[in-house]
């Protein structure tokens, strides 16, 4: 374990349910779901964090579509099969359709969620920042995959014969700035919005959170 996460743990048990799947370990206190629900939460406030500071003058719509590329599922299981993760993860090696599943990113965000116990936020974010922000994340990279989400979610519309529409639902002043706060509706139901100090970076977001809210 030490040779994969590059420090010697504290708390033992703790690492041990972190990486133990529910299909050996079925008990809520057993495996690494809980920790896995905390971990995302940790990792998601650390590549924010990251994103802000990397990007002073991108808007919100830019920094939630380098988060979602920088921590969605798939990329979150290449890392973890890349640490090694596969190798000390407790699970039913019986069960073949285990074996090419995405549940290693999972583990990789309960593991975040063991060393925030066990070492405390600051250490897990400098632990983040290494291991996986500067050795599997490439902005660069990610930010040249341009992916407009508001074309994904305009194809799914047509697709599916719903009526797709972005609404401006209002705006506010932040800072002696504007702040516009769009909606995205299909067949007229609200079902995402967002906030943003354009309406692009605003709709690109409303546009985000309807994705993830649909699934797509």
């Amino acid at each position: 374990m030490n040779n994969v996460i590059g420090f010697k743990p504290g708390d033992i048990l703790l690492y041990k349910t972190a990486l133990s799947h529910r299909s050996v370990r079925e008990g809520a206190d057993e495996n690494n779901e809980r920790l896995e629900f905390l971990g995302d939460a940790v990792l998601s406030s650390i590549i924010a964090n990251y994103l802000f500071k990397k990007y002073p003058y991108k808007g919100e719509g830019f920094l939630t579509e380098m988060r979602s590329k920088m921590v969605n599922r798939q990329k979150l299981n290449e890392i973890a099969l890349k640490m090694g993760l596969k190798k000390i993860t407790f699970y039913n090696k019986l069960d073949n359709a285990l074996k090419i599943s995405q549940i290693f990113g999972n583990t990789l965000e309960a593991l975040i969620g063991a060393i925030f116990l066990d070492k405390g936020y600051e250490k897990t974010k400098v632990w983040v920042e290494k291991y996986i922000v500067y050795n599997h994340m490439f902005t660069d990279d990610l930010e040249a995959l341009e992916i407009n989400i508001k074309n994904r979610l305009y194809g799914w519309a047509n697709k599916n014969g719903k009526s797709l529409e972005f609404a401006m639902l209002g705006e506010t002043y932040e800072s002696g700035r504007r702040l516009f706060n769009i909606g995205a509706t299909i067949d007229g139901e609200l079902i995402a919005e967002a906030k943003g100090y354009n309406k692009k970076d605003a709709s690109q977001a409303a546009a985000l959170k309807a994705v993830e809210k649909l699934g797509l």
